[in-house]
C-alpha cells in the first residue's frame, strides 16, 4: 500500500470513528416512533420532505457524559412519518420526552411553513412524549 493509500484508509477510519460507525453499542433502550404532523385545524403542512429533530429530554444516566444523540425523521407530504432515527435506521427514541424542532420546513419561496420558534432546537416550544405513540404533532401556523 502506497502512502497515499495509507493516508486515505486512516482517513476513513478516523471518520468512523468520528460518527460512531465502528459496530459500538449505544448505552440507551430505543423504541420505534411515527406519526403525523398537521396545523392546529387538523390540515396538513402544505409541503413534504422536511425533517424533524427529537432532542431527549428525560435521557437516563447510564454512562458518566453519555447522552443520547438527536433523533430525525422525513416527514412526507400527506404530514406521516415513521423510521425516527436515533442510532441506527429506525430505531426510534429513548422513552420520555422530547423537544421536536423542524428543518427545511419550506415552501418553493423559501418562507417558513411553521413559527420560527419551531425551529429551533435549543427551546422549540413543540415537546412530545413517547408514551403517546403515534405521535399527533400539531402546529401553529406561523
Amino acid at each position: 500500500m502506497n502512502s497515499s493509500h495509507f493516508r486515505c484508509a486512516f482517513a476513513i477510519a478516523g471518520a468512523l470513528v468520528a460518527c460512531g460507525c465502528t459496530g459500538s453499542v449505544s448505552p440507551y433502550e430505543y423504541i420505534p416512533v411515527s406519526g403525523t404532523v398537521t396545523y392546529e385545524d387538523g390540515s396538513p403542512l402544505p409541503i413534504g420532505g422536511y425533517a424533524l429533530n427529537f432532542y431527549a429530554l428525560d435521557a437516563p444516566d447510564v454512562e458518566q457524559g453519555a447522552r443520547p444523540r438527536p433523533a430525525q425523521a422525513r416527514v412526507d407530504a400527506s404530514g406521516k412519518f415513521e423510521y425516527v432515527t436515533s442510532y441506527k435506521h429506525a430505531d426510534g427514541l429513548i422513552p420520555g420526552r422530547h423537544r421536536v424542532a423542524f428543518f427545511y420546513a419550506t415552501d418553493k419561496a423559501g418562507k417558513s411553513v411553521v413559527p420560527k420558534d419551531y425551529t429551533l432546537p435549543g427551546s422549540s416550544p413543540l415537546i412530545v412524549d413517547t408514551a403517546d405513540a403515534p405521535l399527533e404533532i400539531k402546529v401553529p401556523r406561523p
